[in-house]
């Protein structure tokens, strides 16, 4: 039964958080906290021996049913359902095995659905949920071609599920942060296969990119924005974090599409041999 005690005070809210044992997942958990809300870590193991945490992969279903049942029986209601678990993959895509393509799928995607729709029933009118996703939702770059699609999926399902769910109150917003300094880069899947057809260009791009850690954003700022958009009664339905990067996404709508591959490509494709693509 749900234990009436569990919030504090009225304006306490239960938030849920998949994959909120690090990087942007815990940088909300620490913030919601500090100020006053009760949060739900959802992740495969409880690394920070949360007292309000569930062992759950979000990948499966039957794992996703039985932890919101439990969530219902101990909570009762929730407000803000935080859907951040995923990680990334880099390679060409041709070389990449189907297994591997299909895993970061069932997380990035089909995660969020699950979380979604077992979510769903629990939170209260005027609740809200936020999909994180990626500046590479909205922005392609090679050899990232299958987060950038598992992202821009994730952007597109959002949008749908904000008219969705419009009619009964419940928001729906898409987070796009771009560069992170968390554990994201090293543990992304790093495929270096290669062949006649891409020769050393795949390891240079994935160095220049990875060599970029120092520039990253802390995770922290991306919390600060999550946070501001859980109070907001009308937020946009995405939300881009990074001044550069929403210059780039305005600039979009005016220049050519090919002008934008253009030069991601020339710059970020691999082709400065100036740059080891040393193996990690």
């Amino acid at each position: 039964m749900e234990d009436k005690q569990l919030r504090t005070n009225k304006k306490q809210k239960i938030i849920v958080i998949t994959g909120a044992t690090s990087g942007i997942g815990l940088a909300c958990k620490s913030l919601f906290e500090k100020n006053g809300h009760r949060v739900i870590s959802l992740a495969r193991n409880n690394i920070n021996n949360d007292n309000d945490f569930f062992s759950c992969d979000v990948s499966k279903e039957i794992q996703v049913i039985e932890t919101f049942k439990k969530i219902k029986e101990k909570y009762g209601q929730i407000d803000i359902l935080i859907n951040n678990a995923g990680y990334g993959i880099s390679g060409a895509v041709e070389l990449i095995e189907n297994r591997d393509i299909e895993n970061l799928f069932d997380v990035n995607l089909l995660g969020c659905i699950n979380s979604f729709k077992y979510a769903l029933p629990l939170i209260k009118k005027g609740g809200m949920i936020i999909n994180m996703s990626s500046v590479c939702a909205l922005f392609p770059l090679p050899y990232r071609s299958l987060y950038c699609a598992s992202k821009a999926s994730l952007n597109m399902l959002s949008l749908c599920l904000y008219m969705e769910c419009k009619p009964f109150n419940v928001k729906v917003v898409s987070i796009c942060p771009g560069d992170v300094k968390t554990n994201f880069t090293k543990n992304r899947v790093k495929v270096f296969k290669t062949n006649e057809r891409y020769d050393d260009r795949i390891k240079i791009a994935t160095n220049l990119l990875d060599k970029r850690e120092d520039r990253r954003m802390p995770p922290e700022k991306v919390a600060k924005v999550v946070f501001r958009v859980s109070k907001k009664k009308q937020p946009k339905p995405y939300v881009i974090v990074g001044f550069k990067y929403k210059v780039l996404h305005f600039a979009m709508r005016f220049l050519p599409t090919s002008w934008l591959l253009y030069f991601t490509e020339k710059f970020f494709g691999g082709h400065n041999k100036n740059i080891k693509g040393e193996n990690f």
